[in-house]
């Protein structure tokens, strides 16, 4: 019993470890027919994540964004749903703690916290929308939840526009101090990178997912609904109600990260010309991360050291912006295709499980 154990323990590290250096011997096969030096590029990724304390710090800010999508896009999933509109969601979050940042002037005590609770409220009731018409009309989540992702952007620059940004500027004002989540003294030690209490609170969020999916009566019901919704409703669970409130937690997930976002990183809303990335990077992380809390964490530290220091190996190697994706495409698709990357674990197992005996 303790050989089996400790094999499947060997498999679910060496498989996302394999599948890491596949991606990026893949990643280095493309810049080699590119013309480029692989060991030049990724010494310059290396650099440029732990290259200094600032950089470090704002690979931790890139992080931090990441582990909230991916948490809303995974908790949808685990509940039967395909949360697309996470993007949608994290807008609105941006919005929202915007908006009371800005227009109220209460202590820091209360106005951070209300900032960040209207953030979860707004990805919360926007993730609802597609929840609510999938179960009382039937309509598919994945079409709605990416039409509202673009609803989300232009209803939330015409806010901006009509109510918070003065004529001729393109940013609103700052948010009052008050509602900043800036950690001051952590910033100084990296060297002033914006880093801020959201990466504790997405920490706590993970954790909350746990506990709620895995822990509680309520997400019992959840994962039943998801499982087999015919069954549970057989069962008495009430799946149309199950349904929007899946949409409605995930879509919180997603608001709060908009949210730490404004208060934490750029303490202003601007004009939007385009998504801003995270809601669709974070499908990927929930995928990588197996649409658990933890997986999710790991995806997104994966995801974002990849992002943060792809920009070094744009600027340090050469390496062409299109070029850093195919890379970051390649280890996101073995990491992804576990069926793939089992292949070239199965033997280095079976030796070892040999060996043993």
């Amino acid at each position: 019993m303790n050989k089996v154990i400790a094999v499947f323990t060997k498999e679910s590290f060496l498989v996302p470890a394999v599948a890491i250096i596949l991606g990026l011997l893949t990643g280095a096969i493309a810049m080699l027919a590119g013309g480029f030096d692989p060991i030049a590029a990724y010494t310059a990724l290396i650099k440029k994540v732990f290259g200094s304390a600032y950089n470090f710090g704002e690979t931790i800010r890139q992080i931090t964004p990441l582990i909230f999508t991916g948490l809303a896009v995974a908790f949808a999933f685990r509940t039967g749903l395909f949360n697309i509109g996470a993007e949608g969601q994290f807008i609105v979050g941006m919005i929202a703690s915007t908006v009371v940042g800005v227009s109220f002037d209460l202590p820091a005590i209360i106005h951070a916290p209300l900032a960040i609770l209207a953030g979860a409220l707004a990805g919360g009731l926007w993730g609802a929308i597609a929840g609510y018409l999938k179960a009382a009309r039937g309509v598919n989540e994945v079409i709605t939840s990416i039409m509202l992702n673009w609803v989300a952007l232009y209803f939330a620059n015409w806010i901006m526009n009509a109510f918070f940004i003065p004529a001729g500027k393109q940013t609103s004002e700052e948010v009052k101090d008050s509602a900043i989540i800036t950690i001051g003294w952590l910033a100084e030690m990296f060297d002033n990178a914006r880093l801020h209490w959201g990466t504790l609170i997405a920490v706590l969020a993970a954790i909350f997912f746990y506990i709620i999916l895995w822990k509680t009566k309520s997400g019992f019901e959840l994962r039943s609904v998801g499982l087999n919704p015919h069954a549970s409703e057989y069962a008495g669970m009430n799946v149309n109600r199950n349904v929007v409130k899946a949409m409605f937690i995930g879509g919180m997930f997603a608001g709060i990260g908009g949210a730490t976002e404004i208060l934490g990183v750029f303490h202003y809303q601007a004009i939007m010309t385009q998504h801003t990335g995270y809601g669709f990077d974070g499908i990927a992380v929930a995928l990588i991360g197996g649409n658990t809390p933890f997986g999710v964490i790991l995806a997104a530290i994966l995801f974002g050291v990849l992002t943060f220091g792809a920009s070094g190996m744009q600027f340090s190697a050469g390496v062409p912006f299109e070029l850093i994706r195919v890379v970051i495409a390649s280890v996101i698709f073995f990491v992804a295709a576990h069926g793939i990357v089992k292949i070239f674990v199965k033997p280095i197992l079976m030796k070892k499980k040999e060996g043993g005996n």
